[in-house]
């Protein structure tokens, strides 16, 4: 194992505060271009999602106090809306890592090896996690489709198997980042080389 595993890019590193590098640049391209992809379309998701819930709930206002009147079924196709945009933008999170770590070994840890193996297992931890989430919601869209009729809202008649379905490739995506950083975590241990050291080099 290298000796430089308590250098790592600040996209792999928890306790690095600045990004230098994408993690999908680590990756062989026909790896990284899809993943760059999917982050690209997250993106238009939670601003669109972010803008209907900001200009719906505005509407709302106007309509019901303006004009005493009400915007028709708007919690059912809203409800879809944020729940998609709220995963899309912890798909986003997981392709940053800048979901909530509260790991106190990161601070107690000294030794550069231990560093990596902690940084490896908490990796293959959460990826295992996000994996077994993922059958879970496997399993809950099955037992949805074993109905005769899907289950859907009172008014709008929206299947609620249809952001079921969005959670779990959300979550599908999340376990692939995952996967990206603990195969980029691993090449480092292994001492081989990465974009983010050439770069690095070649500033020098």
């Amino acid at each position: 194992m290298s000796n430089s595993t308590d250098s790592q890019p600040s996209d792999v590193s928890d306790e690095s505060g600045h990004r230098t590098i994408e993690i999908t640049d680590e990756l062989p391209r026909i790896i990284g271009v899809p993943l760059n992809l999917i982050q690209l379309a997250m993106k238009v998701i939670v601003t669109i999602s972010g803008f209907m819930m900001a200009f719906t709930f505005g509407a709302v206002v106007v309509i019901r106090y303006g004009f005493g009147g009400d915007l028709f079924a708007y919690e059912e196709w809203l409800l879809a809306a944020s729940i998609i945009g709220f995963f899309a933008g912890a798909v986003l999170a997981s392709a940053r890592r800048l979901h909530i770590n509260a790991d106190i070994l990161s601070i107690v840890i000294k030794d550069p090896k231990l560093i990596w193996w902690r940084g490896f297992v908490v990796l293959l931890v959460e990826l295992l996690v996000i994996l077994f989430i993922v059958y879970a919601c496997y399993i809950s869209l099955a037992d949805d489709f074993s109905f005769p009729r899907l289950r859907a809202t009172p008014v709008l008649r929206i299947p609620f198997v249809s952001w079921r379905i969005a959670i779990m490739v959300a979550f599908s995506f999340m376990a692939m980042f995952s996967a990206a950083y603990l195969y980029v975590h691993i090449r480092q241990g292994l001492g081989l080389p990465l974009k983010s050291d050439a770069d690095k080099g070649a500033a020098q």
